[in-house]
């Protein structure tokens, strides 16, 4: 609500002198009658219409404060919100291999903490559509590119260590997420590489899909996870004795390749990050999300609606009443 022409709520200031008028007037120009004797006058109780006699000046004043109102304009409005967005479109890339379940991320693995720090990013997107690969030997799209964020969050949850072994196929995970991308209408196109291996399987050299990555207008974000040298291992083993299951850790070394995931950043104009705890892959992900933003462009649109009419017939109503009353019931007689 909002009133057009406000100056005219200064006229409200009328009220003052009205009132001291009204009051003023009470006070000197009571009629009077005399009597020897008021003693049996002041017995009388006072009738409820001359205890009502000051609702005429009330009357009057509040049909021009109605008035002063309309006079304001008062409009009443409604805003149209127009959004534009110049998007991002982002494929997350996970290595689900066997080397992700390296316990050097206490008291979790890799993948459990990759997991619970990417849907922490997803969470702060808003209007850019996010799609997710997993690899290991292979690779497939877990989620395509949505705007759905509970459905690419489930999924998320979902993912698991799908294919035990020690393969690791980041070329194929690259061409894979490029695919996803290659038609994208979106202004920038990103993909966010997180893997703890060196390429050891697959048909496609990394570098070779990065460069194909580069060619479709593809930005690339690699993520290099876990400590160097040795790190504990959860293996299974059968008890030759008793042939139960066991669960035991042992400590192997680490085989990430740090040169070619820097290699691929520079190539397609991104950046490598490297994560050796779960503090650092939380900081290394939100600096993404700050380079990563969504250019977002509002414009409101305000019209409005006119709402004087009541007012105006209101305080029109109040003095008409103002003026029966005066003439009739409340009318004084000199």
């Amino acid at each position: 609500m909002r009133f057009k022409d406000p100056l005219f709520l200064l006229l409200f200031l009328l009220w003052i002198p009205m009132i001291w008028i009204y009051f003023r007037r009470e006070k000197k120009l009571r009629p009077a009658v005399l009597f020897s004797d008021l003693s049996t006058l002041k017995k009388i109780p006072e009738s409820l219409f001359v205890r009502l006699r000051h609702i005429i000046p009330a009357l009057r004043m509040i049909g021009l404060g109605l008035l002063i109102i309309a006079l304001a304009r008062p409009q009443k409005g409604r805003s149209d919100e127009e959004v534009t967005t110049e998007g991002v479109d982002i494929m997350l890339v996970v290595d689900v291999s066997e080397s992700m379940q390296a316990l050097d991320f206490k008291p979790d693995n890799r993948l459990t903490v990759a997991k619970q720090t990417i849907q922490s990013f997803i969470q702060k997107r808003q209007s850019d559509r996010i799609g997710l690969v997993v690899f290991a030997a292979r690779s497939f799209t877990k989620c395509p590119l949505t705007l759905d964020y509970n459905v690419l969050q489930a999924l998320l949850s979902d993912v698991d260590f799908t294919d035990f072994s020690n393969q690791t196929a980041i070329g194929t995970a690259i061409a894979t997420a490029a695919n996803r991308l290659k038609d994208s209408p979106a202004k920038s196109k990103v993909m966010i590489l997180l893997t703890d291996g060196a390429n050891n399987a697959g048909d496609i050299p990394p570098l070779t899909a990065a460069k194909a990555a580069k060619e479709l207008g593809i930005k690339i974000y690699t993520i290099g996870v876990g400590r160097d040298g040795q790190v504990p291992m959860p293996v299974q083993g059968r008890n030759p004795f008793t042939g139960e299951i066991v669960k035991q850790v042992q400590m192997m070394q680490s085989d990430l390749d740090e040169k070619t995931l820097m290699d691929i950043a520079d190539m397609t104009g991104g950046a490598f990050f490297r994560a050796k705890n779960a503090e650092k892959l939380k900081e290394i992900y939100d600096k993404i999300d700050k380079l990563e933003k969504t250019e977002i462009k509002t414009r409101i649109y305000t019209s409005y609606d006119e709402k004087f009419y009541l007012w105006l017939w209101a305080g029109f109503l109040f003095i008409c009443l103002e003026l029966i009353l005066s003439n009739t019931r409340f009318r004084r007689i000199p």
